[in-house]
């Protein structure tokens, strides 16, 4: 029987899956029936393949017990061998239809210098480094997945994908989680310089749920995502000043950590999103800067609702310029914490720090200053609407009579499938969804 012939059959054995993949030819649509499948070895698809199994839970790939390749180099040098799949400059393959899960393995599927590769309809569950780990894609789509403890096992810089030099690449409708009791930092997305990527409608339930710092990263598009973790997107300097296309835009997300956004990044807007914070979650900032130079901006930060700010909404170690926070709409009602709302060094230009048109409401109970510094009063401050904010009388907070707050009512429905919808400072899983069931069954 010929490979062409073997892939155009329903697959039912490892020895049949080896060959119709590893020996098939390009283009090559190899269908895995029900059932699960022991791997010694990487399984190596041809340009153009079409991998589908029967659904996750039903086609599981998995590896034999024999199979152990260890953790010796990570994270300082990679194993391609240790993965359920593995290639090299294949455009064109398709993955979708199964469980991927190895325990002893790095992870589910290592690819470097492909293009439109297309991961969909898969659960990843259950690895030691990274579920998907990737370099150099071009056109790289995933989609409709779920990832659970698919890496950070060990070394914790790990995550469900992590990517080198993605462009033109998409993400959405992937839900990442972990189960309880894992206390190590796990990344959900996690990568290095990204090129006019976009991550939309995902949900993701872990430490960090997007880390993509160190590289001068260009039209990235994070947007109607639920996270519960970080964003992390630090450069030094904050990286290049992006003109035309930015650096990162964050919108229409809900973000339920209070340590939320971490900085510095130049050429940033984050605009229409819910900051939804519990009170008990009160020990982060906002957004939060740890560098010690001067990074040059700018953030516009703007339209967002801003729920129960912990430490505060802006602190920064190093100099941060052109940081321009507009329209927004804050309520501070966290009870433990007394600091200024905003922290911004002595040496800052503050002709660029640009605080107005914002509804900033503290507790009655508990006022709390805007600033958390005398230096950070030479800020343009004007025309926002202060309630219970103690130290109103140290600065002009000029009026013009321009619209303060939000200039439109917020409401967007974000995570898998749209599961959550944020009408205001609610936020409603949908009936049906995921989200849903978890919020009935509470």
């Amino acid at each position: 029987m010929t490979a062409t012939a073997i892939a155009a059959e329903e697959i039912s054995t490892v020895d049949a899956l080896v060959k119709a993949i590893n020996e098939g030819r390009p283009g090559d649509t190899v269908r895995i029936a029900a059932g699960r499948f022991e791997l010694n070895a990487p399984l190596a698809p041809k340009q153009k393949m079409t991998i589908e199994g029967a659904g996750p839970g039903k086609t599981i790939l998995t590896a034999a017990d024999s199979w152990n390749p260890g953790v010796a180099g990570l994270p300082d040098s990679e194993n391609p061998a240790a993965y359920l799949f593995s290639f090299h400059k294949t455009g064109g393959v398709t993955i979708s239809g199964m469980t991927l899960t190895g325990p002893k393995l790095h992870g589910a599927i290592y690819c470097d210098g492909c293009e439109d590769l297309e991961l969909f309809n898969l659960r990843v569950e259950s690895f030691l480094w990274s579920g998907v780990r990737t370099y150099r894609m071009s056109g790289f789509k995933v989609h409709d997945n779920e990832f659970v403890d698919a890496g950070g096992k060990v070394k914790h810089t790990g995550g469900a994908l992590y990517m080198h030099y993605s462009t033109d690449s998409e993400f959405w409708n992937n839900r990442i989680t972990k189960t309880d009791g894992r206390s190590n930092n796990f990344f959900g997305f996690k990568g290095r310089k990204g090129t006019r990527c976009r991550f939309h409608h995902n949900t993701v339930d872990v430490n960090f749920s997007l880390e993509f710092p160190f590289e001068n990263d260009s039209e990235v598009e994070i947007d109607h995502n639920a996270f519960a973790g970080v964003v992390s997107i630090p450069k030094y300097a904050g990286g290049a000043v992006v003109e035309e296309g930015g650096s990162f835009h964050i919108h229409h997300n809900r973000i339920t950590k209070s340590y939320a956004l971490e900085w510095a990044r130049n050429g940033a807007e984050v605009d229409h999103n819910l900051f939804d914070f519990s009170t008990n979650d009160d020990g982060g900032n906002l957004i939060s800067e740890f560098g010690r130079v001067v990074s040059p901006g700018p953030t516009d930060f703007h339209d967002n609702l801003i729920k129960n700010p912990g430490r505060g909404v802006f602190w920064s170690k190093g100099t941060y310029d052109n940081f321009r926070f507009y329209n927004n709409h804050v309520i501070a009602c966290t009870p433990t914490r007394q600091d200024g709302l905003f922290g911004f060094p002595p040496g800052t230009d503050f002709e660029t720090i640009v605080i107005r048109d914002n509804i900033i409401e503290c507790a009655k109970e508990n006022p709390r200053p805007l600033m958390r510094n005398e230096a950070s009063y030479k800020a343009v401050i004007e025309n926002n609407q202060l309630v219970n904010v103690s130290d109103a009388e140290s600065y002009v907070n000029r009026q013009t009579g321009a619209k303060r707050g939000p200039t439109e009512p917020l409401k967007f429905a974000c995570g898998v499938n749209g599961e959550v919808l944020v009408d205001g400072w609610k936020a409603t899983p949908q009936p049906g969804s995921a989200a849903g069931r978890t919020a009935g069954d509470e």
